[in-house]
């Protein structure tokens, strides 16, 4: 039987189409809308489209702002608060947060049931496992079916009251039917999470900033937890899964319910109630050896989960049983959790190189003594910046912590003062360049050092690679180890030299017969016909990505009308921004950058814009699109040529100009933003196919 909600969401939609909502409505939209909160953000199986969500929730804006009377502090509408003040209150825990023991073998997970046996007086002993998220934990409270607190841990008897910030986690209800289950007051334990997927998006636009990332997924989300603005953290998309229910108290004249009976029944009474919790990760074992073998198992399938998790949590299912074993002062003996594998380690940092990329920018890389972690042996890491080193306290020849979760890139967490000799050395970040030795500069909103010098060694080579890569010029077997062997013997030297190799020379290396020199050859002259939009890419213009560079390319009858263009002018083209206009604008008013694209017209190189072919089918003519995550069948540049052979437009970001936003698999961002703005339409493969006519099974 359906939910009764799904038919009062279509009755709200055909009566705000046609007119306002009156006040006695207000109550079922504010259900509808709590409904579908919950089926976006807990089940990710949202019922309807994000436009009709939105059109109900700014009909609940209108409705109260039109009488504040009617506003309620559990309403979908008041996730926004105030600031913060300075400090955060400390508020006291209803029952106290304790740590739990931990074991990281099955000898100690056989110990604790042996001590569960002598404890309880039984033989067999029933537990229910659960993953053991990885980030920052809460303690929430809810009265009268609202949520009325949220705080951290704390010293596990006091914590800090971060309400206004928790009531910005959307996987957290603010009203939850507790009185259907005779639950008055309700006190719960759970972890905030920032996913892997939003963590890396989140760390490339710290980056892009100049900031220095953060170093793993808990301490983005235990961060997030202490900020001062709730709106900030509303952008950061964190969610929370609770796990454990600490304490409750009864309506009057209601008996407990029988899914408090057991733990496994809370984790499904908390999931009913409208929670995220392990519903779907819990097992319940009889007998400790089956718990043993899932610990393992799970631990071999723990990078695919989209959360962290550093190992998993074994409690005696029934309550009667653990209230029978009791705590510690530290621990509840009832509870342990099983470690998985280390991975973190700490080595020692013997040196930093600074490397220089195409751009200029010069990162500091750690170089360290090697060391097993995760699966790898790590002997260097990035250190990004001059500030991240200052951040960290760095030296030379100091201890530090580093971390490797999955497949996510090594970090340093920290360094350890403690372990210090007194001989070790403070890095020192140069001023000139260590490749030509030219001046650095650092913009004043950027924490990054850059070598100004275009006509650098280390820039040649890297903007070289760039030039050749599959998605620019696409020149297939000069790879880069082919670009820095033929730059290392003096046959090449910069962008135009690739155009004027001596192949003679280049078949007398070791490595080089005549079919591979031929085929470079053959590669070479054929990437001269490359269209526009993948030369002003390869070249590799500040902030030009691919996109960028094709709706650039679109607009410009020859590569060097850029010339001419004032920055002013650059800014009114479409999807042009402050920022890539400055960079293009800088490009194009260096003498050396005009020399080299009249050099390589002179190669034959195409400068001119193809001459637009009248699409066979301009159905999508003024529309545009834009394609972001993993699709299930087309490569993303598949896709747009699809839109574009009937009339579309591709843009390089999410604006009102957008017409079409097409997701796949982690979507991240752009899905997000888009979905604040009511005119764009969001569309998965299936349906941009269906569009623009080609049947996903053809």
């Amino acid at each position: 039987m359906s939910d009764p909600r799904i038919e009062q969401t279509r009755v709200l939609l055909r009566q705000v189409a046609r007119s306002p909502l009156g006040k006695e409505q207000i109550e079922t939209l504010r259900s509808v809308l709590r409904f579908h909160e919950h089926r976006y953000y807990v089940l990710h199986d949202p019922l309807i489209a994000d436009p009709e969500y939105d059109l109900l929730y700014k009909e609940l804006e209108r409705l109260e702002k039109e009488d504040p009377a009617l506003i309620r502090p559990d309403s979908p509408t008041q996730r926004v608060a105030r600031e913060l003040t300075a400090e955060f209150p400390t508020v006291k825990h209803l029952v106290p947060m304790l740590s739990l023991e931990n074991s990281y073998n099955a000898d100690d997970l056989l110990d604790f049931d042996r001590k569960a046996w002598e404890q309880t007086g039984l033989e067999t002993i029933e537990y229910c496992v659960e993953p053991k998220f990885d980030g920052g934990s809460i303690s929430l409270i809810y009265e009268n079916d609202r949520l009325t607190r949220g705080a951290t841990r704390g010293d596990g008897i006091e914590g800090d009251d971060v309400t206004p910030n928790v009531r910005q986690i959307r996987s957290l209800p603010l009203h939850a039917p507790l009185s259907d289950h005779g639950i008055q007051q309700l006190e719960i334990r759970g972890e905030v999470l920032m996913d892997k997927e939003k963590f890396r998006q989140y760390n490339e636009s710290l980056m892009e900033e100049g900031q220095p990332p953060l170093a793993n997924p808990r301490n983005a989300a235990s961060g997030t937890l202490r900020l001062k603005d709730p709106t900030q953290v509303a952008k950061r998309n964190l969610e929370a899964i609770v796990y454990h229910i600490s304490y409750f108290t009864l309506l009057p004249g209601k008996s407990t319910p029988q899914s408090l009976q057991t733990h496994e029944g809370s984790i499904e009474l908390l999931w009913n109630l409208g929670f995220r919790s392990p519903q779907g990760e819990k097992r319940v074992f009889k007998g400790i050896q089956a718990v043993i073998d899932y610990c393992h198992a799970f631990e071999a399938e723990r990078d695919a989960l989209p959360y962290e998790i550093d190992g998993m949590v074994i409690k005696v299912n029934e309550l009667s049983l653990q209230e029978k074993m009791g705590m510690t002062s530290h621990h509840p003996r009832w509870a342990i959790a099983f470690k998985f594998k280390a991975r973190q380690a700490t080595t020692k940092l013997l040196s930093v190189d600074f490397q220089v990329g195409r751009t200029g920018a010069v990162t500091p890389v750690a170089k360290l003594e090697p060391v097993a972690i995760g699966g790898v042996t790590v002997s260097s890491i990035s250190i990004h910046n001059e500030e991240y080193i200052r951040e960290k306290d760095l030296r030379l020849g100091d201890e530090v912590l580093i971390e490797r979760a999955g497949d996510v890139i090594p970090q340093i967490v920290k360094s350890l003062p403690d372990a210090r000799s007194g001989k070790e050395k403070k890095i020192v970040f140069p001023r000139q360049c260590p490749v030509c030795q030219h001046a650095l500069h650092k913009e004043e909103a950027e924490a990054v050092w850059r070598c100004g010098n275009w006509k650098c060694p280390a820039q040649s080579v890297e903007r070289m690679i760039h030039f050749v890569s599959k998605d620019a010029m696409d020149i297939r077997g000069l790879g880069e180890a082919n670009i820095r062997k033929f730059y290392e013997a003096g046959l090449l030297n910069d962008i135009p030299g690739i155009y004027e190799l001596n192949y003679e020379k280049i078949g007398a290396m070791e490595g080089f017969g005549k079919k591979s020199v031929e085929k470079l050859q053959q590669s070479i002259h054929a990437s001269k016909k490359q269209p526009l939009h993948r030369l002003l890419y390869g070249l590799g213009i500040r902030f030009v990505g691919e996109t960028t560079a094709k709706t650039l390319a679109r607009q410009i009858t020859h590569l060097l009308d850029l010339k001419e263009k004032s920055l002013e002018e650059l800014q009114q083209l479409e999807d042009i921004g402050p920022k890539v206009g400055g960079s293009i604008h800088q490009f194009f008013q260096e003498a050396s950058n005009i020399r080299l694209l009249e050099r390589l017209g002179s190669l034959g190189l195409t400068l001119q814009q193809e001459a637009k072919t009248k699409t066979t089918d301009g159905s999508l003519s003024g529309k545009t699109f834009l394609f972001t995550g993993t699709l299930p069948t087309l490569k993303r540049s598949e896709a747009e040529a699809l839109a574009e052979e009937k009339g579309g437009q591709i843009l390089s970001g999410v604006s009102a100009k957008l017409n079409y936003l097409v997701v796949g698999e982690d979507a991240g961002s752009k899905l997000e933003k888009a979905k604040k703005i009511n005119t764009i339409k969001i569309l998965n493969e299936a349906e941009f196919l269906e569009l623009i006519g080609k049947p996903a099974s053809s």
